[in-house]
């Protein structure tokens, strides 16, 4: 029976593998985050299972290659945290989970939106106190109101049309649009200006590493709210306080952070040294942070022990990797047209 060393663990983690692996696999489960400092409880694993805050460095694939291990299951969507030169240098082939519950992530960035609106958190916690005042609870009508939606894969789409439900008008962005019908694509310059909430659905990379700073926020309708449920190194946190403080934005509706891999997942309500920007925007009246949460509905857990179970089964059967990221078009930036993954099923090492 192959072994995997599965990192990051959590009680809900462990309920949900448990339940689909069947016995198929020896799932060790280790509370740590990945990194070089814990390679020793992979001792003896054939794979390795990691999630989006771990340390997946060059250092952590070497040391996994030595070894003997030559897969990595990513329990996620995104993979950013990876070196993929390391990985593609060393033989380590690295599997993800691209679609868990694209309606798991839309619905948290519209339960953010109203709940900041509405300032439902506000009102929860007075009405624990008998304070059943209505003053500072004004919110307005998202009815006919302008959405600007960042990034129209599965779960901006899912995010978009929730919007049309609600009666709102939807501006789309994408850097790689499927200008289907069914939205308005315009560039991203108008959808800041026209835009009411702007909602971020997009992944991490060189390229839009804080591709919100002061600048864009600049751009927008004084007082728009944003909602980020997709990586937080999307925002430059400092020139968003500012924005906040200023007016310009209006409110914020966070479930990432830019340093959320030192905070997010764990209790850290006894650390008295805590990050100056998140605390900062923490006491801010009109912002609305989670602990990246967005995924955790039930549906999207299953979803997620099926997905990555599969690409073990995949692997060790020696069989097509779909959900292989495959090094050569991550390295060009786009899918390679003779690229032997597509061509028989697995990036060529």
């Amino acid at each position: 029976m192959k072994k995997i060393a599965f990192f990051d663990a959590k009680p809900y983690d462990r309920e949900s593998f448990d339940s689909v692996n069947g016995g198929r696999y020896d799932i060790r489960y280790f509370e740590p985050r990945l990194g070089y400092a814990v390679l020793p409880l992979a001792d003896g694993c054939d794979a390795v299972c990691a999630f989006v805050n771990d340390e997946i460095n060059a250092d952590t694939v070497k040391g996994l290659t030595e070894k003997g291990i030559r897969l990595l299951l990513m329990r996620c969507a995104g993979y950013n945290n990876v070196d993929f030169k390391a990985a593609y240098d060393y033989g380590l082939t690295v599997t993800r989970v691209p679609a868990y519950s694209p309606h798991a992530v839309a619905e948290h960035a519209l339960a953010l939106l109203m709940t900041l609106n509405r300032k439902l958190h506000k009102a929860f916690i007075r009405t624990r106190d008998f304070n059943f005042s209505l003053t500072g609870l004004t919110g307005f009508d998202l009815y006919g109101k302008m959405a600007g939606v960042v990034g129209m894969g599965k779960i901006g789409r899912c995010f978009a049309e929730a919007c049309r439900g609600l009666g709102m008008k939807v501006l789309a962005y994408d850097r790689f649009k499927n200008d289907d019908g069914v939205f308005d694509y315009v560039d991203l310059d108008f959808l800041l200006k026209e835009s009411d909430v702007v909602s971020l659905h997009c992944p991490l990379t060189p390229e839009t590493h804080h591709m919100f700073d002061k600048d864009t926020f600049g751009k927008m309708k004084k007082g728009v709210f944003i909602i980020n449920t997709s990586r937080g190194g999307l925002i430059d946190s400092g020139d968003l306080l500012a924005s906040l403080r200023s007016g310009q934005v209006g409110g914020a509706g966070l479930d990432v952070y830019e340093e959320e891999s030192d905070w997010f997942y764990e209790d850290r309500s006894m650390v008295t040294s805590q990050n100056d920007n998140l605390s900062l925007l923490l006491s801010m009246p009109n912002v609305l942070v989670t602990s990246h949460q967005g995924f955790l509905t039930k549906e999207a857990l299953r979803n997620i022990a099926v997905t990555t179970l599969d690409n073990a089964d995949a692997f060790f059967g020696d069989a097509p990797l779909p959900n292989e990221i495959c090094y050569r078009c991550l390295k060009g930036g786009a899918a390679v047209p003779d690229c032997q993954r597509r061509i028989g099923g697995r990036c060529p090492r």
